[in-house]
Order: C-alpha cells, then structure tokens, then sequence
C-alpha cells in the first residue's frame, strides 16, 4: 500500500527539501564511506591470503622437524621432553583504528626459551622444533587478528552498503516525490488562485461598465 502525501502546505514543502537535502547529503557520505572500507578491505585481505600462504609453508616445515625429531629421539622420548612448556607464551587483545572503527586484533608474546632436557640428550632438530612452532604460533595470532579485522569490515560494508541502497532506492525517490507532488500541488493552487481574481475582476469592471 502507497504511504500517502503529507499535505500540499509551503511548511511541509521546506521540510521535504531540506529532508532531501540531508538524505543526498547522507548518501554521499556513506558512499564516501563505503569506498573507504572496501579499499581497507581488500588491503587487509591481500595481506591475509599472503600470510595464509606463508603460515601453509612454515606449518609443513614445522611438522617436517618434528618427524625428525621423533625419527630421531623416539615418540616416548619425545613426549617426555615435551612435557614441560619450553616458552611462556601470552596472548595479547589490542585494538586498531580502521576508518574511525576500533577493530580488535591479537598480539602474541614469547618468552625466551626454557629447556628442560640436557643438551647431551637432545639433538639440534629438538631446538628446532622450539623455534618452528613458537614462529608458527606467532603468525597463527597474527592470522586471527586478521581475519577477524577482515570479518567485521567485511560486515561493515555489508551494513553501509544496505543503507547506501535504502537512500538511493527509496528514501531519495520518495522525498523527490513529495517534493514534486507539493510544487505541483501549489502551482495548481496558485494558477487557481489567479484564475479567481481574474474572474473577480472581471465581474467588477462589468458591474463598473453597466
């Protein structure tokens, strides 16, 4: 069902043209807007798929050292050295300002490493795999503070976009409307309004003349 016209009075249509005026207005800016997070999203998205690309590679190495730790030591060995953490590692939430948005992201810190083997009972593959995994681990936080910057931009432009489209597609056209439909209803009004006293003075200057 149509919503219906607000009445065809001077006070309504200043009101309608300056609703217009604030919708362009705030169509310009969320589209302005919009171009901004679509950029920032498609930069961190290309930042994202270059460090999954790089955390494929250091995962294969690492599971490559570990093979040949356990070639190496032997599956019990391995677990007993293993028991015992080799690094204090702490996850860190922090923020980042993107287009005025505070985005939360993860910061992981290790401490200097630990070992609780000997050195006379271990190999060099077993500080290999200290190193490997603690990289790894600290590219994996990385990787989810990403992704989870890349997931809410992602939203956020999906929820500009909707507002973007509801100005243009009916906010917009709808206050045009009104706007359209007030002048013509005061230009009709006026043109009568100047057919009337035509007509009176007509009448008045056939009375005048008889």
């Amino acid at each position: 069902m149509a919503e219906p016209m607000p009445a065809p009075t001077k006070t309504n249509l200043i009101r309608e043209k300056r609703n217009l005026q604030l919708a362009l207005q705030g169509y310009d800016l969320l589209e302005k807007k919009r171009e901004i997070l679509v950029i920032e999203l498609m930069k961190r998205m290309d930042t994202l798929e270059l460090l999954e690309r790089e955390i494929a590679k250091m995962t294969e190495d690492a599971y490559e050292a570990l093979r040949k730790m356990l070639l190496s030591v032997g599956r019990e060995r391995a677990l007993s050295m293993s028991a015992l953490p080799v690094r204090d590692i702490t996850l860190l939430a922090s923020y980042i300002n993107v287009s005025g948005m505070h985005l939360p992201t993860l910061d992981v810190r290790a401490s200097a490493p630990v070992l609780h083997y000997s050195f006379m009972n271990s190999f060099a593959v077993c500080d290999e795999i200290v190193i490997e995994f603690t990289e790894l681990l600290q590219k994996l936080s990385t990787a989810a503070g990403m992704r989870s910057i890349v997931w809410r931009l992602a939203r956020e432009v999906r929820k500009t976009q909707r507002r973007v489209n509801a100005l243009d597609k009916m906010v917009i056209p709808r206050s045009r409307e009104i706007v359209k439909f007030i002048d013509a209803s005061l230009d009709e009004r006026e043109r009568e309004s100047l057919f009337a006293v035509k007509m009176l003075k007509q009448r008045l200057s056939e009375q005048e003349g008889s």
